[in-house]
């Protein structure tokens, strides 16, 4: 049996051109030999279509696009995921997350996801019903048990669990002698070994080949890597397909695998490349957008963005602007054009002294003969964003913020300043991450000046200063971020593992008392398991203290 692997990228909602893009994916298996295609979860709707699916003509304009794509599927057998009505004098979720076998023109099989997930970034009880049972499809001799995404996600991961329901275990009692599952299971670093591992697992436990069809593309703040495979009974990886990239395979799971398992890239850094230039290109282009621009100051974290934005959009799309303060040094600007020739992107430089004092000459009479503090910090930062916004306003660029993930956990960053943009691209890069990553890209030569990577950092507002002035060592910071932030430790608990309390206490108290400035932030791409966002839903007021 050859199977059709379709890992492409939908646009949520756009159900005309998600049907031309499964037809075209379809038609490509088909060429090679497809007996059977399969499609990712909700590949006709784009996944996840939140709140949409309560806008009153989604589902209908869905359902009629499942009906236009069917009467299309005359050779072999499709399946596509969609958004299904649930029934209407049933008690529940008004909606079901679905499946359709398409075969000879008609729509022969629909099947509901069973396990829903509520947790971390999913929110599909808000909208789904689960399915009541799970029934193998009889075809051409074969009994395949259909899953949808979390279906197959019931040991290996879950710390706990969530479910008192196995629909593996439901499908195998019944007979099955393959398994096959719609995807789309968002990225983060280290995902795509812990799918391997699991879908092995469970290949094993199932004693039957498994066929993984997972999205690929980004979708606001996720990212979707693909990564689709195929194992055999025993659990080897059969064939993997390559992530970040739209691709389609034939594989005949009931074929014997290689000896060795099929390569995947355990470099953290370029996986980590791999998704944030994905995910720029897809939000960029997907909101409507075909050009960026962004500050560059000499610093890491922007040029890091600009390599990012200049990969994913072409650098003829990028426009750099370096906007030098009374405090700035020359390095920091000769730092950003020699970025901008390595990138081949525009860069134009904007000094913003005579706008900064000006500023302070309006206030004076209000500030009076007050000392200067970070009041005039942010001001510099300020008029940065002002200058940034009115460019992104007059060429139509979309405008990226370039603050790494260890300055919005505490705060350093300005609102309204350097948080200004409609894309925060390295919001979930830790500012280690930040310079992996870096040194990744110049790992065959130059682009980011290594001045940049190897120079202390700083924000340049007053003189002689240093982020280290501020914060604590960035390897310390990060791995208290990481305790605090992803695992949840408490105070305590990260102090008994080594760490100054002092430093703790201050590290704790500076992510709970900025929680205000991220709710403002711009959306930020996902890369870890726990990122700032639709992820961590953490309330603004609140006393709670550990």
């Amino acid at each position: 049996m050859n199977i059709g692997l379709a890992q492409f990228n939908s646009v949520i909602g756009d159900f005309p051109g998600n049907v031309k893009r499964i037809l075209a994916a379809y038609r490509t298996c088909l060429d090679a030999g497809a007996d059977l295609v399969l499609t990712p979860e909700l590949s006709l709707v784009g996944y996840p279509p939140r709140d949409l699916v309560f806008k009153s003509q989604f589902v209908p304009k869905c359902l009629q696009a499942l009906d236009y794509l069917a009467g299309e599927i005359r050779e072999v057998p499709l399946l596509v995921g969609y958004v299904d009505h649930h029934h209407p004098t049933k008690p529940g979720k008004p909606f079901r997350n679905a499946a359709a076998w398409l075969e000879n023109g008609v729509i022969q099989h629909r099947i509901w996801k069973t396990l829903l997930p509520t947790y971390d970034v999913f929110d599909e009880r808000r909208y789904f019903e689960p399915g009541d049972s799970c029934e193998p499809i009889l075809w051409n001799g074969h009994r395949i048990g259909v899953t949808i995404c979390e279906d197959i996600w019931t040991e290996t991961y879950l710390q706990r669990p969530f479910y008192d329901r196995d629909p593996i275990v439901e499908l195998t009692t019944k007979g099955i002698d393959l398994l096959v599952n719609l995807s789309a299971s968002p990225f983060h670093l280290g995902k795509p070994l812990l799918r391997r591992a699991m879908i092995g697992g469970l290949a094993r436990k199932a004693k039957v080949p498994v066929v993984y069809c997972n999205a690929v593309g980004a979708n606001d703040q996720l990212v979707f890597d693909g990564h689709s495979m195929v194992t055999t009974n025993d659990g080897r990886i059969h064939t993997q397909l390559t992530g970040f990239i739209e691709t389609c395979a034939i594989v005949d799971p009931f074929t014997s695998a290689p000896q060795t398992d099929a390569p995947l890239s355990s470099c953290d850094a370029e996986q980590l490349y791999q998704a944030l230039v994905l995910g720029v290109r897809d939000y960029v282009t997907k909101c409507g957008f075909s050009t960026v621009c962004l500050g560059l100051s000499g610093g890491i974290d922007s040029a890091l963005t600009a390599a990012i934005a200049a990969d994913a959009l072409g650098p003829e799309n990028v426009h750099g602007l370096t906007m030098p303060s009374p405090y700035s040094s020359r390095g920091s600007v000769e730092d950003s054009f020699a970025l901008a020739k390595n990138l081949g992107i525009q860069c134009d430089e904007v000094p913003i002294k005579n706008a900064f004092e000006a500023i302070k000459a309006t206030m004076q009479p209000l500030f009076k003969d007050k000392p200067e503090d970070v009041t005039e910090e942010n001001m510099q930062a300020r008029l940065r964003g002002l200058m940034l916004m009115a460019l992104s306003n007059k060429d139509n660029h979309l405008l990226l913020t370039t603050g790494n993930k260890s300055e919005l956990a505490v705060g350093y960053c300005t609102i309204y300043g350097d948080m200004c943009g409609g894309l925060a691209v390295i919001s979930d890069l830790p500012k280690g991450r930040v310079y992996e990553v870096s040194r990744w890209i110049n790992r065959e030569r130059e682009i980011i000046p290594w001045n940049t990577i190897d120079k202390s950092p700083s924000a340049e507002l007053r003189p002689d200063q240093k982020d280290q002035d501020t914060l604590p060592p960035y390897d310390v910071l990060d791995g208290i971020l990481e305790l605090y932030v992803e695992n949840q430790l408490s105070a305590d608990e990260i102090i008994s593992r080594g760490f100054e309390e002092s430093t703790v206490r201050w590290v704790q108290r500076r992510v709970d008392l900025n929680e205000w400035k991220r709710h403002q932030a711009a959306p930020g791409l996902r890369v870890t398991s726990k990122a700032f966002g639709i992820g961590r839903r953490m309330p603004i007021v609140q006393k709670f203290v550990g």
